[in-house]
C-alpha cells in the first residue's frame, strides 16, 4: 500500500511540474510573443474552412495525377481523420478531461481569447494538432516521391496551425504537442497500412 502511495505522489509531482512549465509557455506564447499581425492572422489561419481551397486543390491533384489509385488515397485520408479525430476528441479528451486555459478559472484573468468564444470541450489533446499531423505524416508516407522536397511544408503547415490554436488562447503547448505526436503516430499506420493494401493489389 505505501509502495502504491508512493508512486501515486511522484507521478503528481511529475504532472505538478509538467503543468506549470506547461502553464508558463502557454502565458509567454498567449500573451507576451504576440504582435498585431499575428493577431490578425491566427485566429482564421486555425480555422478548417480558411484552407477549404487547399483541400479542393489537393482532391484534384489526386484526381488528375494518380487516376486509379485515387479513391483509395481519398479513402485512407478519411479513415486517417477519422482515427485522429475519435481518438483525440472522443477518447482522450473525454478520458482526461483537461480544462481549456479560456475556461480554467484559475488562468481567466490571464489569458488572451482571441476567438468569440471558448468551445465547451476538453483541452487534450488537440484534436487540430492531431487531425493536421495525422494527414501530414500519411501524406509523407503515400506520396513524398511525388511532391520532393515540398512534402515537408505539410509539417510546417501543421506546425504553425498547432502553434496558432495556443496563441489564440484554446490549448496548451502540451495539448498540441502531444496531439502531434498522437497525429504522427496515426498518420504513420494509415500510410503504412496503404502502402502494403497498394502492393497487394499490384501484385493480384
Amino acid at each position: 500500500m505505501q509502495t502504491l502511495l508512493s508512486a501515486i505522489s511522484f507521478w503528481d509531482k511529475i504532472w505538478f511540474t509538467l503543468n506549470e512549465w506547461d502553464t508558463w509557455l502557454f502565458l509567454q506564447i498567449n500573451n507576451h510573443w504576440t504582435n498585431d499581425l499575428f493577431d490578425s492572422i491566427f485566429p482564421w489561419w486555425r480555422e478548417s474552412v480558411a484552407w477549404a481551397p487547399l483541400y479542393v486543390f489537393l482532391i484534384a491533384l489526386v484526381f488528375v495525377n494518380f487516376k486509379k489509385q485515387a479513391w483509395y488515397i481519398i479513402l485512407f485520408v478519411l479513415i486517417t481523420v477519422t482515427l485522429s479525430d475519435q481518438i483525440s476528441s472522443n477518447l482522450l479528451k473525454k478520458w482526461i478531461e483537461r480544462p481549456r486555459p479560456c475556461n480554467d478559472a484559475a488562468l481567466l484573468s490571464e489569458v488572451r481569447l482571441l476567438l468569440n468564444h471558448c468551445s465547451g470541450g476538453y483541452s487534450f489533446t488537440s484534436s487540430h494538432a492531431t487531425n493536421h499531423f495525422a494527414i501530414s505524416m500519411f501524406l509523407f508516407m503515400t506520396m513524398r516521391s511525388y511532391f520532393g522536397k515540398w512534402i515537408w511544408a505539410f509539417f510546417i503547415w501543421s506546425a504553425t496551425i498547432c502553434y496558432g490554436q495556443v496563441y489564440v488562447g484554446v490549448h496548451y503547448p502540451l495539448d498540441v504537442f502531444c496531439g502531434a505526436l498522437l497525429g504522427l503516430g496515426i498518420g504513420w499506420l494509415t500510410g503504412t497500412a496503404f502502402l502494403k493494401q497498394q502492393a497487394s493489389l499490384e501484385l493480384t
